[in-house]
């Protein structure tokens, strides 16, 4: 079994730096191209089935990506980002600016903290549902070539899984980086 992981092309938050979240934006111009050119570099692998989450920038992308296999497509909401509250639009800087979480602000990726602050979604919640999707798709369709489009931070929880990081060792400033836009991944299982 291959799973390909394909975060989601640019969108005009990406260009600004603010934090998505669960907001629903569309990609931008530069993000479609990168889907497309994605498409193209992974053409040749006969992907079988596209998992995605159903945010407009995930589904935007992998309904390009698809016009090279014309796939069936899923979407499960087990796939979409980390809901990060109030915080949703801002900023690096704007965050930081926060008192209340001024010091916090890496810690929300602290797998024992477990913060919920500024009613973001718990880091262990998050885990589990990324976890429990990846356990059914091993399950349901092993022999397969299945892509998964997805999100900056989904794309670290991904990377955990198949690397066998542990999640207690997610902190702030991770060792397992989220893709960039359009980036691909690949994990043999």
């Amino acid at each position: 079994m291959e799973i390909f992981v394909v975060r989601h092309g640019q969108t005009e938050w990406n260009a600004l730096e603010k934090m998505q979240g669960q907001t629903d934006i569309e990609l931008n111009e530069i993000g479609r191209e990168q889907a497309q050119i994605t498409g193209e570099q992974i053409k040749n692998e006969n992907i079988d089935l596209i998992i995605t989450s159903p945010l407009k920038r995930a589904k935007e992308t992998a309904k390009i990506i698809n016009k090279n296999f014309n796939a069936p497509i899923i979407e499960d909401k087990r796939l979409m980002e980390r809901g990060y509250g109030e915080l949703e639009g801002k900023t690096r800087t704007e965050r930081k600016m926060l008192k209340e979480i001024s010091d916090e602000i890496d810690e929300f990726w602290n797998y024992n903290k477990n913060l919920d602050t500024y009613n973001v979604e718990k880091i262990q919640q998050f885990c589990n549902r990324v976890y429990e999707i990846l356990d059914e798709i091993k399950e349901k369709y092993q022999n397969k070539k299945i892509l998964i489009v997805t999100h900056g931070g989904t794309s670290v929880i991904i990377k955990c899984y198949f690397m066998n990081y542990p999640l207690e060792n997610l902190i702030g400033d991770y060792d397992i980086k989220a893709l960039k836009n359009c980036e691909v991944a690949r994990f043999e299982v």
